[in-house]
């Protein structure tokens, strides 16, 4: 197999590890006395809906709200779009209609929560003295900081009003099931979507520290509720979050183990270097570049033909006029550095089919890129400098589009390094 088959292979494999159709029916919960509403936000969230729906034995209803373009066929359970990654009205009336639905429940109630990435623009409900315009501004000043997803959902948990367990407060006293597909480094459920339905430990002035650190300005409204503590998120140990159980059913970790596997089965050593990478994109793929470069021409730490897998989620800090993307631009970074390196070739995507804000999931790049590039007039550093490795890997003929793959657990990475 050549290698860029095999890289698309172990990224279909990666993807495919995430969808609902086998993740979600192993921890439906069993009927109860009561109703069972389904709610939920994410990119993958219509594609979970459907598969509860194609496996719950008994009556339900609900309500979930996915990107743009996510939305796939459901009979009982109502799907809205609205925008990703800077949030639309679509977004706050599908967020204002979650919080009435769950109102009023008891307690042989289930409310069953399905979370993914991308939930946290999905649900923008702002606090009264915010805005949706003033959110939108505040996240897009936040996607182009640098701050990581964590800084950023920090933020956004504190000038919400259904983020931060204020969702799983307004379901009490029904019992709350959880299934989440987590798209950020570390699983921590309170960053997935925002943790609309978990505790959060962080505080109002946690976010503060971290709208100064990456000097985001703030409307006054934002900064008042931030600043009195108003904006203050529900806390562990709130008695109205006692009856959640939440259950992470698809991870970064699973889906690079499910492409190491294919990588075994072609004959190529795989090793999983990381699930959680965070950092610059472009400072990754350097970093990444030395390690392929030790493994080609020492065969340290391992020995070729091997294939080095990670995942996370990187940032870019964009500062010149190119479309962003942090898997093209670790991409770009990383065939820089390599400089034509014989025997390396390499992918990086997202798994939820779009980098950035492009309807792009990622690239390839081989050992001749740098030479394709020159000979079509395009310069790779300015590209990178630029921030446009989007039109870079487009230029060539190498960007990897997918469309929508209904999941997303994050970035996918893969250098295979053959030694040749």
């Amino acid at each position: 197999m050549n290698p860029r088959d095999l890289l698309r292979e172990m990224f279909a494999a990666a993807v495919q590890a995430a969808q609902s159709a086998h993740c979600i029916p192993p921890h439906l919960p069993s009927p109860g006395a009561g109703r069972l509403v389904v709610i939920g936000a994410g990119k993958a969230s219509a594609a979970m809906a459907q598969a509860v729906e194609r496996h719950w034995p008994g009556p339900l209803s609900g309500l979930v709200v996915t990107r743009y373009g996510y939305a796939v066929p459901c009979e009982r359970i109502e799907i809205v779009e609205a925008a990703h990654p800077v949030p639309d009205a679509a977004g706050r009336e599908a967020a204002s209609r979650i919080l009435d639905l769950v109102a009023g429940l008891g307690a042989d109630d289930t409310v069953l929560c399905l979370i993914s990435g991308g939930g946290s623009a999905l649900l923008p409900l702002p606090l009264a003295g915010v805005t949706l315009e003033e959110k939108q501004a505040i996240n897009r000043a936040l996607l182009k900081s640098g701050a990581t997803i964590s800084e950023m959902n920090c933020v956004r948990r504190h000038l919400s009003a259904i983020k931060g367990g204020r969702l799983a407060a307004a379901c009490h006293p029904a019992r709350v099931i959880n299934l989440l597909i987590s798209d950020v480094p570390g699983d921590n459920p309170m960053d997935i979507a925002s943790g609309p339905t978990v505790a959060d430990p962080s505080t109002c002035a946690d976010a503060l520290e971290i709208v100064r650190r990456y000097a985001i300005e703030l409307p006054a409204g934002a900064r008042r509720l931030l600043e009195s503590g108003e904006g203050e998120s529900v806390k562990p140990g709130n008695a109205r979050l006692a009856q959640v159980d939440t259950r992470l059913i698809a991870t970064p970790q699973m889906a690079l183990e499910a492409a190491a596997q294919v990588a075994r089965e072609a004959g190529i050593t795989p090793y999983i270097l990381g699930d959680a990478i965070e950092g610059e994109a472009r400072d990754v793929g350097k970093v990444m570049a030395g390690i392929a470069r030790q493994v080609a021409t020492h065969g340290q730490p391992f020995a070729t033909p091997c294939v080095l897998l990670s995942g996370g989620e990187t940032t870019v800090t964009v500062r010149g006029e190119g479309r962003g993307g942090r898997n093209v631009e670790f991409l770009l970074a990383l065939g820089i550095a390599l400089d034509g390196h014989p025997g390396i070739h390499a992918m990086a995507g997202d798994t939820d089919g779009v980098d950035g804000q492009e309807e792009i999931a990622g690239a390839l790049l081989a050992s001749d890129t740098l030479v394709r590039a020159w000979a079509l007039g395009i310069k790779p550093m300015d590209a990178l400098q630029n921030n446009d490795g989007h039109g870079f890997f487009g230029a060539l003929g190498d960007a990897v589009v997918t469309g929508p793959t209904l999941t997303n657990v994050n970035d996918f990475r893969a250098v295979i390094v053959t030694g040749e």
